[in-house]
């Protein structure tokens, strides 16, 4: 049970009054300003004060599934609100969907059926698109099929519509439009994309160089276009400055967090307590605490070796995967620098996003992510160390996988940290992304990381807190605590 009070920082408030006075709006917020957990306090006063009656998140899967429903359950505050995640087989949804909630949360590529199957039943009055710029693609007679069907709904029975997204025009100003369209039908920015197209970008003639006897003609934004774009969305648009509230000398930190499914979990505490686990034909055993928590850290992250070897290995689940995938589709074109830990890790990160690409010896690798040609590259924190210069090519940072080593860990945050982002003439914040299994050794791991505790410390805590979960899931039901009344 959520038992942790939840207060607004000093710039919350601010997220909170804007999308209370309009209906219709949009939050250009960076990840890490708690954006979902101002969405919470938002939908408990809608819902209190009778501004609403059943509301509707889409997110990204992993979103949809774990982070909206985790968040509700790590706050006291909104620890009463009923939520129901309507994702799996269409019985599956279709049960989820007949749930008494209050919160019914959904993925964008259930959008299609979400409209079809409620039909003029539809009973979402607010609407909240996580990650919004998923939207982007929307056009009137053409563009996504998600993004298609919710327009079907969302200004004839939505009353409210909240767009959260952190990067609204990485790719430029042309993403604008089909957004704003959710908010206003076209009202501040054109009814179709083509009157967009021609009211703010002319035509630029350009040589291909792979094609060079061959002109061809994109759009280009007019100088007064920006600034007019601007003018036109800032009574619905939210935005905070980073610099505003944090200290940019310092990297803002982001924690993700996965849950492992059950197969997933059942391996890990076998592991964690017998220190061996048997997957199909194959055994994996660790000898001594040191070689168990590397085995823990291998199922965390997705893919074990098996007994015996170096280069083969299990996939047990793809939800960091996924948590990065959210991270690059809300970093919306800014380069993303990933650190991993184990050659699986690699292979399969390459193997997930085919536009990444691994830093190597090569020196044209480091060329390219500093001329921005590299959107996603890969680097074991080893191999990153001193002497390397990346802030030019980003400044956000995730964490794929940990390790214990701290110096390996500072110097990989450290090449495109504020230090050489200031260095280099850049004012822009840095941001670090850990992605973290949620009860696994990558906690103890970022512990020790940012605590800089002593790893055999860490352990004896993490054993401590495991025996006194088992013992409080053991005891008889009227020795259990009762969970902390709500406020």
């Amino acid at each position: 049970s959520a038992v942790t009070q939840w207060s607004p920082r000093p710039y919350q408030p601010l997220m909170y009054d804007f999308a209370m006075r309009v209906k219709r709006c949009a939050l250009f917020v960076p990840m890490g300003f708690g954006k979902s957990s101002v969405l919470l306090w938002l939908i408990d006063t809608w819902l209190l004060a009778g501004m609403a009656r059943k509301v509707l998140i889409v997110a990204p899967k992993r979103v949809a599934l774990s982070t909206w429903p985790g968040e509700v359950k790590q706050w006291a505050n909104f620890a009463h609100l009923r939520v129901s995640v309507v994702l799996g087989s269409p019985q599956d949804r279709a049960t989820a969907l007949a749930q008494d909630a209050d919160i019914y949360c959904i993925n964008y590529d259930n959008l299609v059926w979400l409209v079809e199957a409620l039909g003029d039943a539809w009973f979402f009055d607010v609407v909240v698109a996580d990650e919004g710029m998923r939207l982007k693609g929307f056009r009137l007679r053409q563009g996504t099929k998600r993004a298609r069907a919710l327009s079907k709904v969302i200004h004839s029975k939505v009353k409210r519509f909240v767009l959260l997204t952190g990067t609204p025009a990485a790719n430029g100003l042309q993403d604008l439009w089909a957004i704003l369209w959710f908010i206003d039908q076209g009202v501040r920015l054109g009814r179709t994309f083509s009157d967009f197209q021609d009211r703010w970008f002319g035509f630029q003639r350009n040589v291909q160089a792979a094609t060079a006897n061959k002109a061809f003609v994109k759009r280009v934004a007019f100088p007064f276009a920006q600034q007019e774009i601007h003018d036109k969305i800032a009574d619905v648009c939210f935005t905070l400055k980073v610099s505003d509230w944090f200290d940019i000398a310092e990297p803002i930190v982001n924690h993700v967090y996965v849950d492992l499914p059950p197969k997933a979990r059942k391996h890990y505490r076998d592991m964690e307590r017998e220190m061996f686990t048997r997957l199909g034909e194959h055994e994996i055993e660790a000898f001594g605490a040191a070689a168990k928590t590397i085995k823990c850290a291998q199922i965390a992250g997705g893919a074990p070796y098996l007994e015996g070897s170096n280069t083969k290995w299990e996939v047990l689940h793809d939800e960091k995967l996924d948590a990065l995938d959210s991270i690059i589709e809300e970093a919306a074109g800014v380069p993303v620098l990933v650190a991993y830990n184990f050659k699986s890790d690699l292979a399969r990160l390459l193997s997930r996003f085919p536009q990444g690409r691994a830093l190597d010896a090569n020196p044209k690798t480091i060329e390219d992510w500093n001329a921005g040609k590299v959107p996603v590259l890969f680097a074991h924190p080893a191999s990153a160390g001193h002497g390397l210069s990346l802030q030019h090519g980003g400044n956000i940072l995730a964490f794929f996988a940990l390790n214990w080593n701290l110096e390996e860990h500072m110097q990989i945050v450290e090449r495109i940290g504020p230090v050489r982002q200031k260095q280099s003439g850049y004012d822009r914040p840095v941001f670090v992304h850990y992605i973290l299994a949620r009860d696994t050794v990558d906690e103890m791991m970022l512990d020790r990381l940012q605590n800089k505790r002593e790893v055999q410390e860490v352990l004896l805590d993490a054993l401590k807190r495991y025996h006194e979960n088992e013992r409080a899931s053991s005891a008889p039901a009227d020795q259990v605590p009762e969970a902390a009344p709500s406020p």
